[in-house]
């Protein structure tokens, strides 16, 4: 059973959904079943239908969620070393494509947010990173393209 990287954060954050979906999410598609249920023919009631789809899709989650959390490994980015990438660093970079700086911290699958500077240490820029010191050049190969960086600073 493989581990999956999170900031302790990042854990929180994960448990703090299951819960909802548990407490909340779920009573409330049940009542919604009960609901359309008491409605009569069920064969052609759309509210039904549409209960027992989400139904799925929460249970579904429950269980993905569930799951990744077992799995969960938690990394404190202030234990690891500071004079090259690691997880829960965060990296300022000079995008030579782009002529501009960009900033990302590296996290785990479930936490990255790229639109917010957080990228996972799974993704190709991630990989790229992982291991290299300040001033190291770096070439990643992304879907859209190969992408090269210089590493200004590690933080």
């Amino acid at each position: 059973m493989e581990k999956i990287p999170f900031t302790k954060q990042g854990l929180e954050k994960l448990k703090h959904e299951l819960s909802h979906l548990v407490k909340v999410e779920r009573p409330d598609n049940i009542r919604a079943i009960e609901e359309a249920r008491s409605h009569g023919d069920l064969s052609e009631n759309a509210e039904y239908h549409a209960a027992k789809e989400r139904q799925s899709f929460l249970e579904g989650r429950i269980n993905e969620l569930q799951d990744v959390i077992n799995r969960a490994d938690i990394i404190d980015p202030d234990d690891g070393p500071t004079d090259r990438v690691v997880f829960g660093r965060t990296v300022l970079l000079y995008d030579v494509g782009k002529d501009e700086e960009i900033s990302y911290q590296l996290i785990g699958p479930y936490e990255s947010d790229p639109e917010n500077g957080k990228i996972s240490v799974t993704s190709p820029i991630g990989q790229a990173l992982i291991g290299r010191q300040q001033g190291d050049e770096v070439k990643a190969k992304t879907p859209g393209g190969i992408l090269e960086f210089e590493i200004l600073e590690i933080q």
